[in-house]
């Protein structure tokens, strides 16, 4: 998939946000070497909570959030610190797996706080693909390929609507401008 999209002409990607796919990442690096991979913090919480009690899940989301929300890379690793010398007796696992994926849940931090809200999940993404498969689900078949690239592009009209228009897209244009220059085309 990432090759087709480099044949069909994307030369350049700034930022990949993922979900936590098996070799996604590598496989990234090595068609857009220029890349920064971002592990979806959301995906990334979701995942620890697999290991938590009930009772414990929102004491454990709240001692991670200083982990995703420090200032920079130095102060997030010392958040973890701090949140495995509190549960880590408990639930080691969490901590090793924030660890494991430390390269790759880290990058944001180096941006300024307009553009970390932007690209730190990918669950934008996964409402519209949410929104295009309830379309496509209550057809039963499709007459042609335009039958159903016409339903697509309509799904996806009705999904943006959906969408908050007060995004903060502007001032994180501007952070994406200052921060990779002349890659940044808009």
């Amino acid at each position: 998939m990432l090759n087709d999209l480099n044949r069909r002409g994307v030369s350049d990607v700034l930022i990949a946000c993922v979900d936590g796919l098996t070799g996604f990442p590598d496989a990234i690096e090595a068609v857009f070497p220029k890349a920064w991979v971002q592990t979806c913090i959301v995906h990334q919480i979701r995942s620890s909570l697999r290991y938590v009690n009930y009772q414990d899940q929102r004491k454990v989301a709240a001692a991670l959030r200083p982990v995703y929300r420090a200032a920079n890379a130095d102060a997030a690793l010392a958040e973890l610190e701090a949140f495995e010398a509190a549960w880590g007796e408990r639930y080691p696992m969490i901590g090793q797996a924030w660890r494991d994926r430390w390269e790759h849940i880290i990058p944001f931090l180096s941006l300024p706080e307009d553009l970390r809200r932007i690209v730190y999940t990918t669950n934008t993404i996964e409402a519209m693909h949410r929104q295009i498969r309830k379309a496509i689900k209550t057809r039963g078949h499709f007459p042609d390929e335009q039958a159903a690239t016409k339903l697509i592009y309509l799904a996806i009209e009705r999904a943006e609507t959906k969408w908050r228009s007060a995004r903060g897209w502007t001032p994180a244009r501007r952070a994406l401008k200052i921060h990779f220059e002349d890659r940044f085309p808009g």
